[in-house]
């Protein structure tokens, strides 16, 4: 198996602490499109042309190539097309309001493809300036119960709007009337999820740094034509909107919201933060897991590096070593001696690594789930390695016993062992947020089978086995919880 070399600077370790670890190389971008996969690759186009390109999803650099400038573009698949929509003016750029939302076409979003070649932009929707709207910040939705187009735009300067446009030519339906859904927000987006439409907007302030006050808000309808209510009954059209994401782990200004399904039960949303104060207050490309909570978008969380209990969601029990259990010494007070009962109480500190170690056998150590006790062989300490790796979910991950150089490794028979950490792609894994706020954990690499792993995950397959096998969102047996005790 191929060794990865695994070299943290005392620079990245303290960043990774304190917050979960950032899209790797060069993520800066500004009114990001929803992310599209074309040839292989992840792309996402931003304000003033071009855009960034991934192969893994983890690690981004620019390249990607539109033409026309303006802003906030959208991107979308339909058929065997990439179809562009984008504001060419608007928005108080040059100082006006009069907007344009334009569309184009490309057979394919990779600009290294012989078949790379966008269409002639044409016309979808336009603003005066004076007019109580603003046409700019265009986003796209392909209704999968009608196969209706629909596309949304808006800024604080007026209302936001609704048109439909023909998904075989991507020009306006004839007849169509722009109808206004929202005000108070700006770069919407809407999705479609279990009978519900949801309309995501971008509140707040924007383009002033570490000072932009944006976030993201969301109301929902049973029609796509509105009206969008938000969690206590307020219409967007009046202001209303339920907290999706703010500012939180020194990012600020999430703006731009867009929604990609990875998996069966695994989402991310991905934005623009107006300002990494890890990355001298430059807007980049922001991707969290999207969790579904009471029937409403929520920005979920990575894991972060710690120290976890790892808990099956399938019993409630904790991963472990498979040792011997050592019972803890304990100054015994026997609750029917009133007396004894009035002297303070002493704490017990937690059985250390120390007085557990020596126990254990040498070598490849089995892992099972048992009773969650603060024990030393129950208590694993998680460490993205970005340098590693990772995909839109995030990056890889080491996990290892306290203290220890004991890491969960699988193995060829599908199975998981703690073994002597080395870097490998067998003992690296992915931790994927699910939608319902669970965690899926995957190896990168099973040993024997070729390439990255993308169908084995972690699972509990009884009370007290685990095991590697195909994950399954609709089992519990495929999550995980971590308890930070």
């Amino acid at each position: 198996m191929k060794q990865l070399r695994i070299i943290f600077s005392f620079i990245l370790c303290t960043s990774f602490c304190s917050r979960a670890a950032a899209q790797t190389g060069t993520p800066y971008i500004h009114d990001p499109s929803t992310i599209a996969e074309s040839d292989g690759q992840y792309f996402t186009f931003g304000t003033g042309g071009g855009g960034l390109i991934s192969a893994d999803g983890w690690h981004w650099e620019g390249g990607a190539d539109r033409p026309g400038g303006g802003a906030a573009p959208d991107v979308m698949k339909l058929g065997d097309r990439y179809l562009c929509i984008y504001g060419a003016t608007g928005g108080g750029l040059g100082g006006g309001h009069n907007g344009r939302i334009l569309t184009m076409w490309n057979k394919t979003l990779d600009p290294k493809s012989p078949d790379f070649k966008w269409s002639e932009a044409i016309e979808v929707a336009s603003s005066d300036g004076m007019e109580d709207c603003d046409a700019i910040d265009p986003s796209l939705l392909l209704d999968p119960t009608t196969g209706r187009l629909w596309v949304t735009y808006g800024t604080y300067f007026g209302t936001i709007r609704l048109i439909e446009l023909d998904p075989k030519t991507g020009e306006r339906m004839k007849g169509n009337v722009e109808k206004d859904i929202a005000i108070d927000c700006e770069a919407t987006d809407l999705i479609y999820r279990d009978g519900w439409y949801y309309l995501l907007g971008t509140h707040g302030t924007c383009c002033d740094g570490v000072n932009s006050t944006y976030n993201i808000v969301v109301g929902r309808s049973r029609n796509v034509e509105g009206p969008y209510i938000d969690n206590v009954g307020r219409d967007m059209f009046h202001g209303g909107g339920r907290m999706v994401i703010a500012a939180g782990d020194r990012v600020c200004g999430p703006g731009h919201f867009g929604r990609t399904v990875v998996d069966e039960g695994v989402e991310i949303m991905s934005c623009h933060y107006e300002a990494d104060f890890e990355q001298g207050g430059r807007s980049v490309l922001g991707i969290r897991p999207l969790i579904w909570k009471n029937g409403w978008p929520v920005a979920g969380e990575r894991i972060k590096q710690g120290t976890y209990e790892i808990e099956s969601e399938r019993r409630g029990y904790s991963l472990e070593l498979a040792v011997d259990f050592i019972r803890m010494k304990q100054e015994r007070q026997g609750w029917f001696n009133r007396e004894q009962l009035k002297e303070p109480a002493k704490p017990i500190p937690n059985q250390t690594l120390e007085e557990v170690q020596a126990t254990w056998p040498e070598g490849d150590v089995a892992v099972r789930c048992s009773d969650y006790m603060f024990r030393p062989w129950q208590r694993w300490t998680v460490k993205p390695v970005p340098e590693a790796g990772g995909n839109l979910c995030g990056p890889l991950y080491e996990i290892l016993i306290e203290g220890t150089n004991r890491a969960l490794t699988a193995t060829a028979d599908l199975q998981v062992v703690a073994s002597d950490f080395r870097g490998q792609e067998s003992q690296l894994w992915f931790i994927e947020q699910l939608t319902d706020g669970t965690y899926r954990i995957m190896p990168c690499a099973i040993p024997g089978q070729p390439g990255k792993n993308t169908r084995y995950c972690l699972y509990s397959a009884g009370d007290s086995t685990p095991t590697l096998a195909v994950f399954n969102f609709g089992s519990d047996n495929s999550k995980w919880n971590f308890r930070n005790h």
